[in-house]
């Protein structure tokens, strides 16, 4: 096959991004509501310690995973990227999620894209070890990191990722934005 390497992050960028918002405010027991998320990390949101954090993802993070939300025209923008291109799922869950993430996409009908649960964040390696052309993601901070090492990246708009954008990032609304980005990369590269 030929086209495009599509290295594709998960929470926040195919899931919807504050499916994990109901869950934190019943768990920390807090009223935080979506626009009141302007941070990444949960554990800033929610005001707790990294630690109390850790032990709400312990108890809720399968199931939150199990029963994300999906975007909005994910399903049909990416059924019409595998027609032509490689789809690679590249996340910072860890690798004790893999099941349940094979089950979500597997749900959702998704394209069987290679999937890599990297259990961190920094996803520069993973993305030159796959030859990426461009990847998809809602993070700002891996956004920086990914277009530093010289990746083209779309990054989708969230509360939580409101900075200036550096070369080699784009923002975008949703994925139908994404569809006619890489359809007009495909245009300028000369790529079938």
């Amino acid at each position: 096959m030929t086209g495009l390497n599509i290295c594709i992050d998960i929470d926040g960028t195919l899931t919807e991004p504050y499916y994990w918002l109901d869950y934190a405010n019943q768990y920390f027991n807090k009223t935080i509501g979506v626009e009141e998320v302007i941070q990444y990390e949960i554990h800033e949101v929610m005001g707790v310690s990294f630690e109390a954090f850790i032990e709400f993802y312990r108890a809720l993070g399968p199931e939150m995973h199990a029963k994300a939300q999906i975007r909005s025209n994910v399903h049909e923008v990416l059924w019409k990227l595998n027609e032509k291109h490689q789809i690679y799922y590249v996340t910072a869950r860890n690798e004790n999620m893999t099941d349940i993430t094979r089950r979500w996409l597997e749900d959702h009908k998704l394209p069987k894209g290679e999937l890599y649960l990297l259990g961190s964040h920094h996803k520069a390696e993973k993305a030159k070890e796959l030859h990426c052309d461009i990847f998809i993601e809602d993070s700002f901070e891996n956004c920086v990191e990914l277009s530093s090492a010289g990746f083209e990246v779309i990054l989708l708009d969230c509360n939580y990722n409101q900075h200036s954008l550096l070369p080699g990032m784009v923002r975008v609304k949703g994925w139908t934005e994404i569809d006619k980005i890489i359809d007009g990369m495909i245009k300028e590269s000369g790529i079938a």
